[in-house]
């Protein structure tokens, strides 16, 4: 963050990180702006994440700025990178200079296209939703490329800061990507909860009426109603509702024949 962002402005940020438990909700557009948001926190020049949707398809979200650059080398990082890495583990790679030998030996592809592309510095930070990695958020930073700094340096504070702001925002994202598929679970129990219920209802109501009419006891209105539905291979709650509405008549309901409800079908060899 490097000073010059007020706690304030990283409250706001975290609050929005988390506020998911909407209907009109989107994944992608979410992560693109946690991602503009850490790179303005962090004068990145891009920040992106990679993850997975609900169908577990690996997709890349980025910000505004630097959007361009983040894709390119998200989608570089196929044969290796701190994205992966992070997403593999579990765990945050810590700031990494890619003039260091270390990084070219640990990715070789990734860090030589990093380097063309101007980053000098990557970490990345995985997106944790208690035990389940959702995805990984990796900074790219134009820090001067130059070998790592001895100890004491201040470079060491100022990438221990920013590997904090960057953990804050992608546990924040994953709580808020979290809360929103459990909200969406939820919503939908509820919902074939509601369509059950409504379902039972219709069906009670058929029979009744069905009972009533017929001068009959419910199970044997109910049974009529269910005889029906299979001859027309239709759902109870269709028939009930043609019952409810008044397109269902008695001679169709009863199969065309003069049947006592509450006795089985017969074929029409034993109805002679």
């Amino acid at each position: 963050m490097r000073g010059r962002t007020s706690a304030l402005k990283l409250a706001a940020v975290l609050m929005e990180s988390v506020d998911t438990v909407c209907d009109d909700f989107d994944a992608e557009r979410h992560l693109c702006r946690v991602s503009q948001n850490c790179a303005e926190l962090l004068d990145a020049l891009a920040v992106g994440v990679m993850y997975t949707d609900k169908s577990s398809t690996v997709r890349i979200a980025a910000g505004s700025r630097g959007a361009e650059l983040a894709r390119d080398l998200l989608e570089n990082q196929h044969l290796g990178g701190p994205c992966l890495d992070s997403y593999g583990t579990g765990h945050a790679v810590p700031p990494v200079r890619l003039a260091s030998a270390d990084a070219l030996a640990r990715w070789p592809d990734f860090t030589g296209r990093a380097r063309e592309r101007g980053v000098g510095m990557t970490f990345a930070v995985p997106l944790r939703a208690r035990d389940r990695v959702l995805g990984v958020l990796n900074v790219f930073s134009a820090d001067p490329l130059s070998p790592l700094p001895a100890a004491g340096c201040p470079h060491e504070s100022e990438d221990a800061d920013a590997l904090q702001v960057a953990r804050a925002l992608a546990d924040a994202a994953a709580v808020g990507l979290h809360n929103h598929r459990a909200y969406t679970g939820y919503r939908d129990l509820s919902r074939q909860l509601q369509s059950a219920l409504t379902s039972r209802v219709r069906i009670e109501q058929a029979k009744g009426m069905l009972a009533e009419r017929w001068r009959t006891g419910l199970d044997d209105a109910f049974e009529a109603l269910r005889r029906y539905a299979r001859r027309h291979r239709l759902a109870m709650d269709t028939a009930a509702t043609m019952v409810i509405d008044g397109s269902l008549d008695d001679t169709a309901l009863r199969g065309g024949a003069p049947e006592r409800l509450g006795q089985p079908d017969r074929p029409p060899s034993e109805a002679l």
